[in-house]
This record gives C-alpha cells, sequence and structure tokens, in this order.
C-alpha cells in the first residue's frame, strides 16, 4: 500500500548537498510506489515560536507564516524525511525552527509514525551528524510510536556537488524504497 511521504529540505543553498541527498531518498520512495512530496525551507518565512502554548488548544500555531502549511503537511504525512546540511556538529537553524514551530502536532491526530534524517557534512568525520541526529531523536521522543527508521549521512560533502559520488546517494535510494 502505497504511503504518503513527506521530504523536507532545510538547506538554503539551491541544489546543495543535502538537498540533492533527499532528491535521492525521493528517487527511492517513488520507486517503491509511495505518494512523494518534496518541499523546500528555503523560500518559506517561518519566524520563532513564541512557546505561548496557543497552539495546544487551538491546534494551529497562532504565528502567521509558512509554518502552518508545512506542518499541516506533516500531520498528514505517514512518513516524513528531514533533510539538513550540518553546521557546527548541528541541524540548520531552518530545521530546528521548523520542529519548534511544529508544537501544534503534540496534541493532534499525527500520522506520521517513521521518519529519517538525511544529513551532509564537509567534516568527513562518520560521528559529525551525531548531535544533530540526538536533537531528532528528541523530537520524535515527543510523539508516542513514531520511529527514527534511519540516519544517513553524507560526510566529507563540501562544495556544491561532492555529494553525488558520495555512498550516502546509494543508502539514501535504498531507504526511500524500504519506505
Amino acid at each position: 500500500m502505497a504511503k504518503n511521504v513527506l521530504v523536507i529540505s532545510s538547506t538554503m543553498r539551491k541544489n546543495g548537498n543535502s538537498e540533492v541527498l533527499a532528491q535521492e531518498f525521493v528517487k527511492g520512495a517513488k520507486d517503491a510506489g509511495n505518494n512523494v512530496e518534496f518541499i523546500t525551507l528555503r523560500d518559506r518565512e517561518i519566524k520563532f515560536c513564541k512557546g505561548c502554548m496557543a497552539c495546544q488548544s487551538l491546534k494551529t500555531c497562532v504565528i502567521k507564516d509558512d509554518s502552518n502549511e508545512v506542518v499541516e503537511k506533516m500531520k498528514n504525512a505517514d512518513v516524513i524525511a528531514f533533510a539538513s546540511p550540518i553546521y557546527y556538529y548541528e541541524m540548520s537553524g531552518q530545521l530546528k525552527t521548523l520542529l519548534d514551530r511544529g508544537n501544534p502536532l503534540y496534541s493532534s491526530d499525527y500520522k506520521f509514525k517513521d521518519i529519517y534524517f538525511l544529513a551532509t557534512s564537509a567534516d568527513t568525520n562518520p560521528h559529525s551528524a551525531d548531535i544533530a541526529a540526538k536533537g531528532i531523536k528528541g523530537w520524535i521522543s515527543c510523539f508516542a510510536g513514531v520511529e527514527l527508521k534511519d540516519v544517513i549521512l553524507g560526510a566529507g560533502a563540501e562544495g556544491v556537488g561532492d555529494i553525488v559520488n558520495n555512498p550516502a546517494m546509494l543508502q539514501a535510494y535504498n531507504a526511500g524504497l524500504k519506505v
């Protein structure tokens, strides 16, 4: 049965390495027969959470920007793949801000059960995404029945296009196939 898969790219660089890695995941998920939507945060306005907690009763955020649309897409996806460049061993600020703004999901009837984290780093250390993955796991732990299915890191991808021959590309495609 086809799943609704949402892939969210948080790089600000068009065709950046994490976005290219995310597109490979998209290819695999589509080849497996799933319904896939790819979105980028690059051209979206997503403001910081105010911490007012009104979203818990309203089921939406009181801040009127692009996050409400993205969060609604997250709510209705069966699978979410977050893609981020690694900056100083952490996820991009855009992705962290989106996760914070996803607070209305906590009290909603969200559908997602499987989360993937796709990351790229200039650092060649295979653990360069560990801190960012821990942040994703922390977000996931707030949602019953949700699991981090895979973390895929394209290490050593500094310049635009460096990810193309990285083994992470095949890993991302195969992860998409398994969705």
